[in-house]
This record gives structure tokens, sequence and C-alpha cells, in this order.
């Protein structure tokens, strides 16, 4: 099979965590593959190797969602590379941790922060990619949270960012359709260094703990486990359009 004649994906946010794993998986299914990073290259051109050694084309571009140039041109390099673009999957994504209960604690440059990468990066990337998608259909997946569900998570501008994703998943599922295909994923608690980082050695065990203890499943998340989740929707999931699906094990579910 010629480069040209495989399907391609842009994965937003590739160079770790959940969007490297789900760039690794859709190489070893045979995809082309953008990798994109805002900030550490390192890391982008680990999962760059990691893909071309799956036998596929894979390129590496520094970009910021928050910038629509940027995101036009991540759409256009797949374009020149490859010819097309099949999935998108908008994972990149940033917070600010901050307990829900301390109003003081974010202020409006924060809501605008987190909203310019999660939100509005996301409806940029998919402004980006509609008008080649629209030709040779194709699959949208949104990377959101539980905590655009029910109002949890790392701050509540975290979780309003999340929420007005979902509104978007909604919509462009009813506007871009027959061609395009738009669903999302609400991950619960994800086992990793980001959320290690965020919340300090010792508070991420404790939380970890506590949604295992709660899980039906007895475990919290994994990137690899998100990551087929989201390629369940991107390559799978024929005719299934505008729907989210909330992973988490069972911990949120009602007694």
């Amino acid at each position: 099979m010629s480069a040209h004649d495989r399907r391609v994906i842009l994965v937003t946010g590739s160079s770790s965590g959940i969007g490297a794993d789900v760039a690794r998986l859709a190489a070893r299914n045979g995809y082309n593959v953008l990798v994109n990073y805002n900030s550490n290259a390192a890391k982008a051109e680990a999962v760059l190797a990691d893909c071309i050694a799956e036998g596929v084309e894979a390129i590496a571009v520094g970009a910021n969602v928050a910038d629509d140039a940027d995101c036009r041109r991540l759409a256009e390099t797949a374009v020149q590379a490859w010819g097309r673009i099949d999935v998108l999957v908008n994972n990149a994504g940033t917070t600010k941790f901050c307990p829900h209960q301390d109003l003081e604690g974010l202020d409006a440059s924060d809501f605008h922060d987190l909203y310019d990468v999660n939100t509005i990066g996301a409806f940029q990337m998919i402004r980006a990619v509609v008008p080649t998608m629209k030709n040779t259909g194709g699959s949208i997946v949104n990377v959101a949270s539980v905590a655009g569900l029910i109002g949890v998570g790392s701050s509540l501008a975290y979780a309003c960012s999340k929420a007005a994703l979902l509104a978007i998943n909604t919509s462009m599922a009813r506007n871009l359709g027959p061609e395009i295909r738009v669903n999302a994923v609400c991950p619960g608690f994800v086992e990793g260094d980001w959320l290690e980082e965020g919340l300090g050695k010792d508070a991420y065990a404790a939380v970890r703990q506590h949604y295992r203890d709660r899980a039906s499943t007895g475990e919290v998340m994994t990137t690899a486990t998100v990551a087929e989740n989201i390629w369940y929707f991107a390559h799978s999931a024929p005719n299934v359009t505008g729907e989210h699906l909330l992973m988490d094990g069972g911990a949120t579910l009602p007694y």
C-alpha cells in the first residue's frame, strides 16, 4: 500500500499521555500519523519514531491549538503530505488545579486560558479539517471529561471548558453529517504523569485509591484504555455520531 492510499489521523497533543497512545495505536493499524506537540519536541520525536517503526509515515508538528493559524497549518501539513485527513482527535488540553469551592482561586484569565485550548482550540481544529474531510468522509473524536458531565475535576474552569466541548460535539455531529461523524469520550480518573504532577504524588495516590474503591471494575482508566475507546469511535462505530462515552469504570454510577 502506498503512503497516499493509507488513511490519515491527526492527533492534537500527542507527544505524551492519551494522545501518544492514540498515535501509536493508529500507526499499528496502518494509518499515517500527524503527531502534534506544543512544547515538548523531544517526546514528540519519540512518539514519531514509534509510529514510523510500524511501517507507516508520520510527521511531528509543533503547534498551539489556541492559535487558529496553527490549527490551519496542522491540517494543511497533513493534506500536503498525504492528500487527505480521515480522523481528527481533539486531545490537546490544559487545566489549572484549584478546588471547586475556592472561588477566589480562579479569575477570568484562568477561564480564558482553559477555554482557548480545551474548547476554542477544538473548534478551530474542526473548522480546519472540515473542507478536506467533507470530500473524503471521516471521523472526529473530542476528548472531553467526566468533569464536563457532573462538575468535578481539577477545577471549575476545566469542568466548564469540557462541558462546552460536549456542546460543540453535539452541534457538529448534527451539522457535519453525513460525511463526518463526531463523537466524544469522557474519561474519569486517568493514571499518568499529568495528574500526578498536577495533584502532587501523595494526593494523586489518595485520589486514585478513592476512585478505585468506587469503581465497579476496581480499576481506574489508563492512557491505553482511553486510547482504545477513542479508536472505537475513530475507526469503527459505523453510523454512530453525536455520542459521548463515559469511561470511569463505573465510579460515578448512582447507588
